[in-house]
């Protein structure tokens, strides 16, 4: 057996075993109960030290 055939049925079978139970992990460590604070701490962090909005921008003379 060839290098090429033992690598293409590891990834065939073991490998996408691990990458599935891999993703589950993550989708399960995303969506618990407690992370809604830590998630909605991250998507707040943008605005942390914003005291007041943008000046806005000049406006161009179009002659």
């Amino acid at each position: 057996m060839d290098i090429y055939t033992l690598t293409r049925a590891f990834a065939d079978s073991w490998a996408l075993l691990a990458l599935v139970l891999i993703f589950l992990c993550v989708i399960l460590f995303v969506f618990r109960p407690g992370a809604r604070n830590a998630q909605q701490d991250a998507a707040k962090s943008i605005f942390r030290n914003e005291t007041r909005p943008a000046p806005p921008e000049p406006e161009e003379d179009q002659r």
